[in-house]
């Protein structure tokens, strides 16, 4: 088996279901149809919870619950993964008392583990939304969130690496606002800063390393999405292709106790990798991924999360979960026909949600088919 799949999905008081259970026979093409707001989104949310982070919309738990119920939910999962059979579960667990319930629990196998970055060694999640259409054209801080995504979904630690760079940089800033703070202080956060600032940098860097390697590898395959080329825009990231970690830290260092009277007064960390800007080239026309139509940035993502997908699989031995958000609807028929050869060659267990069913008709033979009505999911007939 060369794929992570669920092979059946059980949700309670989540969103808009109270209860909803979905059996699969396996890897392949699922497909969530229904009318707008009928819960498709809701329902492939619920398995990007079974991934590092917070999931495909970065919901609260309070948002996660069903509005009927007592704020409590579940999600759990029965996969055959990476290390086998293995039950994932999240959730909020009931209040009981005085305690409201409202941290956020996580299971293999019923036994409670530290976060959902265990979940990782059994499967590996991958996801493509409408809300990140506007990814090339929108502030550089939408980038390095998807950035921060890819590197998530092959280094679970990722996530926990970009919370405590966010949380030295604001021990920093606060810090600065005291004209009259101890520089020992501020040298010890900015050790610590500079520590963890590389440590992000050069997971990304190596990641979108691999990725642009797997774009070029995959530049002749599925004609149809415009090849791209990234690359990353950062002092720290380029000069860690040629120079030690610790040598960028000291650099880092240096430049953190130069710049502090003017961070103090922008009232910000003005340099680092907090700043730094994901670059997406139309390789095809030799323009910026901003520059492109409408449709190109559409299939450049495409190609994107393709080729992720791809290096995922290269890297584990396992194809991961795709989760594609009314993707189908908006490509003509040569990319919709192309899109389903590439996701059949990758093997992967792949949920597609859309509108209208017709959309789908090339696959409805090999594809897993459910309709979603009023927080009910059925197998359509």
């Amino acid at each position: 088996m060369t794929s992570a799949f669920i092979r059946r999905l059980t949700l309670a008081n989540f969103r808009s279901y109270h209860a909803a259970q979905i059996e699969l026979a396996g890897p392949g093409p699922v497909v969530l149809t229904g009318a707008n707001g009928a819960g498709k989104t809701n329902l492939i949310e619920a398995i990007s919870l079974l991934a590092p982070g917070r999931g495909l919309r970065r919901a609260t738990t309070e948002e996660l619950a069903f509005s009927e119920g007592d704020g409590a939910w579940a999600v759990s999962a029965e996969t055959e993964g990476m290390l086998g059979l293995a039950t994932l579960g999240t959730g909020i667990d009931p209040p009981v008392g005085e305690d409201s319930g409202s941290t956020r629990k996580c299971r293999i196998d019923r036994e409670s583990v530290g976060s959902a970055a265990a979940f990782a060694d059994h499967l590996r999640v991958v996801w493509l939304v409408p809300a990140m259409d506007p990814l090339f054209n929108g502030p550089a801080s939408e980038r390095r969130r998807f950035l921060d995504r890819l590197v998530l979904a092959v280094d679970a630690q990722h996530s926990s690496r970009v919370a405590a760079l966010e949380r030295s940089l604001r021990s920093r800033n606060r810090l600065l606002e005291d004209a009259h703070s101890d520089s020992h202080w501020l040298d010890a956060i900015e050790h610590e800063t500079a520590e963890v600032a590389v440590a992000v940098a050069a997971a990304r860097a190596e990641t979108v390393d691999r990725l642009a390697g797997a774009l070029a590898a995959a530049r002749s395959s599925a004609p149809e999405f415009p090849r791209a080329e990234i690359a990353l825009e950062g002092w720290m990231e380029k000069l860690l292709s040629d120079h030690k970690a610790i040598e960028v830290e000291d650099r880092y260092r240096a430049l953190l106790k130069a710049n502090r009277a003017r961070d103090a007064t922008a009232g910000r960390t003005l340099d680092g990798p907090h700043l730094s800007d994901l670059a997406v080239t139309h390789a095809g026309k030799g323009i910026a991924a901003s520059d492109a139509s409408t449709g190109e940035q559409k299939a450049l993502l495409i190609r994107l999360v393709l080729a992720h997908a791809g290096l995922i699989k290269e890297m584990t031995g396992f194809a991961p979960l795709l989760l594609l958000d009314e993707v189908v609807a908006h490509l003509d028929p040569a990319r919709r026909a192309a899109l389903y050869d590439a996701l059949a060659n990758l093997g992967a267990q792949v949920w597609m949600t859309g509108a209208d069913p017709v959309a789908f008709g090339d696959i409805v033979g090999r594809a897993q088919m459910f309709e979603v009505r009023g927080g009910m999911v059925q197998p359509r007939r």
